[in-house]
């Protein structure tokens, strides 16, 4: 079963529960995977792959987290709590996140591989290291950390 048919699987799930967050936080993000394969020119009904549905759910992740982080500075923390609840239930559906340890072998490797040894370089690198990383870590954690090794 592929990620998407499992995301329409639990949304049924969900409408049997009477759970209408899940089904509305479910709905949404169908919405942007059908939005997707239109845009791929697979139709309304068209299959994405896997890599395809988890790339638009780490960039949902990041817009709810992004909402909660805005909703909490302007006070309004109960917005921000359904925020940060539907970035977790779409985040379940992601592959286990890259340790520290796993995430620094694939910088110090994408390092080796271009051969930098300064920030100037820092493009070739990420574009690189993200190769490796897919949607297993956040693109701003892996442009801190080979910030810090070209610059040390």
């Amino acid at each position: 079963m592929s990620l998407q048919q499992r995301i329409q699987s639990d949304l049924t799930g969900a409408m049997k529960a009477r759970d209408s967050g899940r089904v509305s936080a479910l709905r949404m993000v169908l919405a942007a995977m059908k939005n997707a394969a239109i845009e791929q020119g697979k139709g309304p009904q068209g299959e994405l792959d896997d890599e395809a549905v988890e790339s638009i759910l780490a960039s949902e992740v990041k817009k709810r987290r992004e909402a909660a982080e805005a909703f909490r500075s302007a006070g309004r923390d109960e917005q921000a709590a359904g925020e940060e609840a539907e970035a977790e239930l779409y985040a379940t559906y992601l592959p286990e996140p890259l340790t520290d340890e796993e995430l620094e072998s694939i910088v110090d490797a994408a390092i080796a591989e271009v051969g930098a040894s300064s920030p100037k370089e820092m493009g070739q690198v990420m574009k690189t290291a993200m190769a490796h990383v897919g949607n297993r870590a956040d693109g701003a954690r892996v442009s801190a950390l080979v910030k810090a090794k070209l610059t040390a």
